[in-house]
């Protein structure tokens, strides 16, 4: 595979970070436990890339939309991925991440064989970025909720325009080819490492070793004496980053007492793997942190002495690619999540706190400690910044800032959190103000009496969220091209105020964001299965045979069973000539897919909607469920029912709207 970093690798960088940090995240989670053990170091990790990852996207995006002939330049890319990162920043982990992100692009976008793009590419960038940004925004908005359950959000604004056009000022001089790192030229790579290590260490007011920084710096340096390509220069850095994270339990008193690496460390040691996969196309061997006490009997890693006592943090993620595991399923449900009363139970999770890089020799907060976690994104200037550093320095501790150019992440524990947010407000605009207060209990908040179970589904369309509704359901509206992210999921978790709660993601690119979000409730002592519906047909056929009356695990088997049962098929329309599994298709042809796949291309949508008919009842069925978008007329509906009634016998056909932004037709097959 090609070594050349474009902004293509940068894309495919981001995608596979998200998926390793999805992979990872438990893992991740279950052994923080510096200077606050709340266990959310690897879900904030996986929410920040989260973020960057839909910036990148946007920016792709962009110029698709603009019928641009070029991809976007490397210099693009990287300037969005950092700002995504930055405004998306949860915890210590992700705020230091995104200022290592930040520091990578300050070289890779300023250098002129990277494309940094200047002015030539400012424009596109900032339309593209505030796309991502307005969806960050709404996203923290749905989730901004102080731990008390007071809104503190201050001056909520969505930071579109002027951050996008932050965003693409980021650059250096006018790319001088088509925006890509030469196949030699691992040096600029190197050199980019380098600057995040330094920046990263520049954002924390007292940086200690042992933790993140010390990876990220060793990941540096290891590229000192790499001549070869930009995959040899991330070999290298990913080999660096995870010699130094095993030797951080000998570093940090906390982590060799529980016998774990530090967590952010661990984090940054996937996305450097990943980055790796990117750009060789060769996986990373796994780097595992397995309980010394698991069940399988697997060797501790080498760094990892003994687990740490932590029977608060049970795993209790219903993955895997197919809904149809319901064994797995089954056991899932069965594990009570039981919540660390101490740090945990109330603590809202759109300000998640956790431990690495902070000047706190302390494994959790025991009351002796700042008692407040604070975050904003703030927009001021650097001297008024350099301020306000000063200022909060003398108010706690783990201070953390990230950003630059007008735009600041601010992040800090304190026991006067009034007056941190006072401090950002007299420096500049403070947005999305987040407080976490460490020690909340349930014993602090107005008892209100919780249902027992309920079910949370993401649904693609007005109709099916009343149709949802009816039957029961709490729902997040999906709209095209705006996927819901975990605060809002987390956030209708919360809504729905039960002890027990049942989340159908209905998307298959959905399921590390659901699995993310319910760790996070979770966390708040909610006890939450997901079910990995890839269609909201799937999602219809669980709903049917929902009986809340019945144990909560065998609710969520006999749920799972029937959505596994349900085989499921979409028609779209296609937007350009593309290569499919079906052959070519042009713009404007009906495609059929099914399962995911496009099986049927056609010239009409009744006659494309018939052939996947057929093509599906041909292995059985007894019931067929149609979705129609507002596209499709109901005589077609009568078209298809007629169809189903005279081909297939004894095939029975339900036929709901799926209203404004629903898929143009769904269909399952049970």
């Amino acid at each position: 595979m090609s070594q050349t970093f474009d902004a293509v690798v940068v894309r495919s960088w981001c995608s596979l970070a998200l998926e390793a940090l999805g992979r990872a995240r438990e893992e991740i989670d279950s052994i923080n436990v510096y200077p606050v053990a709340d266990g959310d170091t690897g879900t904030n990790l996986y929410l920040t890339v989260e973020s960057a990852a839909q910036a990148v996207e946007a920016v792709f995006t962009g110029h698709e939309a603009s019928a641009a002939l070029s991809a976007p330049s490397l210099g693009e890319a990287v300037r969005a991925m950092a700002h995504g990162a930055l405004i998306g920043a949860r915890g210590n982990s992700g705020t230091i991440l995104a200022q290592l992100l930040r520091g990578m692009a300050q070289v890779l976008a300023a250098d002129p064989v990277g494309g940094g793009g200047g002015t030539e590419t400012a424009e596109a960038t900032a339309t593209a970025t505030a796309t991502a940004t307005a969806t960050a925004t709404a996203e923290e908005a749905a989730g901004a909720e102080a731990v008390a359950g007071v809104d503190v959000t201050v001056g909520v604004a969505a930071v579109v325009g002027a951050d996008g056009a932050r965003a693409g000022a980021d650059g250096g001089a006018v790319g001088a080819d088509d925006g890509a790192v030469g196949a030699d030229d691992g040096a600029l790579l190197a050199r980019a490492l380098r600057r995040a290590a330094e920046a990263a260490y520049e954002a924390v007011a007292h940086p200690m070793e042992g933790t993140v920084l010390t990876v990220a710096s060793a990941a540096a340096e290891r590229t000192h004496a790499v001549r070869g390509g930009c995959a040899a220069v991330a070999r290298a850095a990913y080999d660096g980053a995870s010699t130094a994270l095993a030797a951080t339990p000998g570093q940090l008193a906390v982590l060799g007492r529980a016998g774990v690496v530090d967590a952010g460390g661990r984090g940054l040691v996937t996305v450097l793997g990943a980055l790796y996969e990117a750009l060789s196309g060769e996986s990373v061997d796994a780097v595992a942190v397995r309980s010394a006490g698991a069940a399988t009997g697997a060797r501790p890693a080498p760094w990892q002495v003994r687990a740490p006592a932590r029977n608060d943090r049970v795993a209790n993620a219903v993955g895997g690619d197919s809904v149809a595991n319901t064994a797995n399923t089954a056991n899932t449900a069965n594990t009570a999540n039981t919540a660390n009363t101490a740090n945990t139970a109330n603590t809202a999770n759109t300000a998640d706190t956790e431990g690495d890089a902070c000047g706190v020799d302390a494994a959790e907060w025991n009351g002796q400690g700042p008692a407040y976690e604070v975050i904003y994104l703030l927009e001021a200037s650097e001297d008024a910044v350099t301020r306000l550093r000063r200022r909060l320095d003398g108010l706690g501790d783990s201070l953390v800032v990230v950003g630059g150019d007008g735009l600041w992440n601010i992040h800090v524990h304190v026991d006067d959190a009034g007056a941190a947010v006072e401090a950002g407000i007299e420096a500049g605009r403070p947005h999305r103000v987040r407080i976490t207060h460490f020690a909340s209990t349930t014993e602090e908040r107005s008892p209100v009496e919780r249902t027992q179970r309920a079910i949370v589904a993401v649904v693609p369309g007005a109709g099916l969220a009343e149709l949802y509704a009816q039957a029961g359901a709490s729902t997040v509206l999906a709209r095209p091209g705006e996927p819901p992210g975990s605060g809002e999921l987390v956030d209708a978790v919360r809504r729905a105020h039960a002890r027990e709660v049942v989340l159908l993601p209905n998307d298959a690119d959905l399921r590390h964001t659901a699995a993310a979000a319910a760790e996070q409730a979770r966390a708040l002592g909610v006890r939450v299965a997901l079910i990995p519906t890839r269609s909201a047909v799937q999602g219809i056929a669980a709903l049917a045979v929902h009986e809340g009356e019945r144990r909560f695990d065998e609710d969520v088997v006999a749920m799972t069973s029937a959505a596994g049962a349900t085989r499921y098929a979409e028609l779209a329309v296609a937007e350009r000539q593309s290569w499919t599994m079906a052959g070519i298709c042009q713009a404007g042809d009906v495609l059929g897919l099914i399962d995911g796949d496009v099986a049927v291309i056609g010239a009409a949508v009744a006659d494309t909607a018939r052939t996947v008919l057929d093509r599906m009842l041909a292995a059985g069925g007894e019931m067929v469920t149609l979705v129609l978008g507002d596209a499709v007329s109901d005589e077609v509906a009568r078209l298809l029912e007629s169809h189903v009634r005279e081909a297939h016998l004894a095939v029975d056909t339900v036929v709901y709207r799926g209203g404004r932004h629903a898929a143009l037709l769904l269909i399952g097959v049970e």
